[in-house]
């Protein structure tokens, strides 16, 4: 019977979206440095964004989370230049946007709707 509540816990919005959150900016760190661009890595990182946006965020999250989703992505491909590192940071930072973009929109979209609704 504890097994079972520590699951549903487990599972309830909170502490899954942190290790969702958690786990994509790994993915994307590890990957990055190791692979490079990789097409499923995307799908992946995508797929875990929408999961982060719809059980994450919460209200008063919203604006915060929003500007910086905004900051990151129109800084992401800035720092390509760098000499030596720039590679490296570019991947990351690529693969960062691919799974902060998609939480980012869905965000978006539930403050949309709660203006609508109001």
């Amino acid at each position: 019977m504890a097994k079972k509540k520590a699951i549903k816990s487990f599972i309830s919005g909170a502490k899954l979206g942190h290790w969702v959150f958690l786990a994509g900016i790994i993915i994307a760190i590890v990957t990055a440095l190791i692979a490079g661009l990789n097409t499923t890595v995307i799908w992946v990182l995508a797929l875990l964004g929408l999961i982060v946006g719809l059980i994450n965020v919460t209200l008063k999250d919203e604006v915060p989370f929003l500007v910086a989703t905004t900051v990151l992505l129109l800084a992401s491909g800035s720092l390509n230049v760098l000499p030596y590192i720039g590679q490296q940071v570019g991947t990351i930072l690529a693969y960062v946007t691919v799974f902060v973009a998609p939480a980012g929109l869905i965000v978006a979209l539930k403050a949309i709707y709660a203006f609508a609704r109001e």
